[in-house]
């Protein structure tokens, strides 16, 4: 697959077939998403895997309780119905967690402190390209507390849950999302 058609041919996917998803192919994405690049090559990410149902259903949980805090706190009427139940179909969620201490020299600059989630997102998108490549559906998913998802996830205090991506087959044809052309975002100097 051309690097660019995947790019521009990658889709969010909200709703997952139960076919699981083999473990050869997991093990595909987390390769691609450890080869990102890092601030100082710390590498500061670790993949937890979930497939274990009632996990995802305390996943889900946590993105409800958020979704319905995210209404009363924004008003926003238009999240009453965003489902979120694929955080249930997904057969698996990857979650990335990211370490702080291996931000990189950004630590010691007035605004510094994020390297580490930078290198994260970046390892989430070989991620997501990756999965693209394999045939397989993805959702890069930031919408819970991430106190709340480090203790759901055991995660150690000092670390930080970045983002679950939500991996399976789709259950249907991807839509389109339409782009701003990259000219109207671009200043040259």
């Amino acid at each position: 697959m051309d690097l660019f058609e995947a790019i521009k041919n990658r889709r969010s996917c909200r709703s997952f077939a139960a076919d699981p998803v083999p473990s050869d192919a997991i093990e595909q994405l987390l390769e691609a998403a450890a080869w990102a690049p890092s601030p100082l090559n710390t590498q500061p990410w670790q993949f937890i895997v979930i497939t274990d149902e009632a996990k995802k259903n305390e996943i889900f949980l946590e993105a409800d309780r958020c979704r319905k805090w995210a209404i009363e706190e924004s008003g926003w009427t238009w999240l009453k119905g965003y489902p979120l139940v694929f955080l249930k179909e997904a057969p698996v969620i990857i979650a990335v967690v990211g370490d702080p201490k291996k931000t990189g020299v950004d630590m010691f600059q007035e605004e510094g402190g994020v390297g580490y989630q930078l290198a994260c997102a970046a390892a989430i998108q070989n991620l997501l390209l990756a999965a693209h490549a394999l045939g397989l559906g993805t959702l890069w998913f930031t919408f819970f507390d991430k106190p709340h998802m480090r203790e759901i996830l055991n995660v150690p205090e000092g670390k930080t849950p970045v983002s679950l991506v939500c991996v399976g087959k789709a259950s249907g044809e991807l839509p389109s999302v339409p782009r701003k052309d990259a000219k109207a975002k671009t200043t040259y100097m």
